[in-house]
């Protein structure tokens, strides 16, 4: 077991991310559907096998037991940035996984010591997605493989607009910026999908409480 609680020290911007999603651990997967149903598409594209698997921005460490089920063979590491989210995963799922504290523009790993990664919508939360992808080609083995989510400008557009604060939401690089990054880093992008996913609450609070609810609510320095 591996689980590094508090020796990471963070750019404030990033530590306000992470005591946001070490709150929202108890909760977060009640409250996370969405995060849920767009990881099960991602989950489809997985490979028939891996021997050494990185779940970055594991949080609570769903789709991270996931994985050790599906590589029953691997060893699989879950890596946070918040020490909340590490500690509930550790409880949910015990000491079989290494459960790592860490950021991912500069990951504690090996180089070429993984040959998978498995990331559900956690990237966007990186200020510096070219460095983020810079540390997958370096920790990737030859060959390795990368299967990633993450959200692209207008997401939420519609509670920025009813909220009248825009900035203060994620604000996301484009498609273009992000593919010029993967281009930069190294790594080849050999399939993508665009999509737009709707997804429907009463009101307004219920979809405020949700956010909240994941600890997605922290805005970026100076929104």
């Amino acid at each position: 077991m591996n689980t590094l609680a508090t020796s990471l020290p963070l750019p404030r911007w990033q530590e306000r991310v992470a005591r946001a999603f070490s709150r929202a651990a108890p909760r977060y997967d009640d409250l996370a559907s969405a995060q849920r149903d767009i990881g099960e598409t991602l989950w489809q594209t997985l490979p028939e096998s891996a021997q050494h698997v990185l779940d970055l921005g594991c949080g609570t460490g769903y789709w991270t037991q996931r994985l050790a089920e599906h590589y029953p063979d691997a060893a699989i590491t879950g890596l946070d940035l918040a020490p909340g989210m590490l500690a509930h995963a550790q409880a949910q799922y015990g000491d079989a996984i290494r459960w790592q504290q860490g950021d991912a523009a500069a990951l504690p790993l090996s180089d070429a010591s993984v040959d998978l990664v498995f990331s559900n919508l956690a990237i966007q939360w990186c200020p510096d997605i070219g460095a983020v992808l810079r540390e997958l080609a370096r920790v990737l083995v030859p060959g390795g493989q990368a299967r990633i989510t993450t959200l692209l400008p207008g997401t939420l557009s519609e509670v920025a607009t009813a909220w009248q604060r825009p900035e203060a939401l994620l604000q996301t690089p484009n498609a273009a910026t992000v593919q010029r990054a993967i281009a930069r880093s190294g790594l080849r992008l050999t399939h993508h999908v665009r999509e737009q996913r709707r997804f429907f609450y009463p009101d307004l609070n219920a979809v405020m409480a949700s956010i909240k609810g994941v600890g997605a609510q922290v805005a970026r320095p100076h929104a």
